[in-house]
């Protein structure tokens, strides 16, 4: 695969709290160029991290999409908050990673359509069940 705006694979240490080999674009700024070409820019993202493995560790948020939502102490998230941010934007994440739907493929195995009707599904589903067992 050639190089991609889509798939960063890193080269430096990060500021994620996370021993990540990559990350994955789910949400950023889009500035057409001329018509026909795509450029990233990063002033709302919203980063999927994956290890050497491809295991999920969490995502990284943009300190705009941060400061929109107390609820959250960090712009690093995992587990279920990671969860609940992916819920509240998967609709704009879906529309943005078909623009690169056959990098999505070659990384996570489905279309982005495919794959986050399933994604939406199961993060409810472990929501309510985190919610349900929750100490009352």
């Amino acid at each position: 695969m050639e190089h991609s705006t889509f798939i960063h694979v890193n080269q430096l240490k990060t500021l994620s709290p996370w021993n990540e080999h990559c990350k994955v674009v789910l949400l950023a700024d889009i500035k057409l160029n001329d018509q026909t070409s795509i450029e990233l820019q990063f002033t709302r993202y919203i980063y999927l991290h994956l290890n050497i493995d491809g295991y999920v560790l969490g995502v990284s948020i943009s300190q705009s999409i941060f400061e929109e939502h107390p609820e959250f102490s960090s712009q690093f998230l995992n587990n279920l908050e990671m969860m609940q941010l992916l819920l509240m934007y998967v609709d704009d994440i879906t529309n943005f990673c078909q623009l690169f739907a056959a990098e999505f493929e070659y990384v996570l195995g489905y279309h982005p359509t495919v794959y986050f009707e399933a994604a939406e599904q199961y993060w409810e589903k472990q929501i309510i069940e985190a919610q349900s067992n929750a100490p009352q």
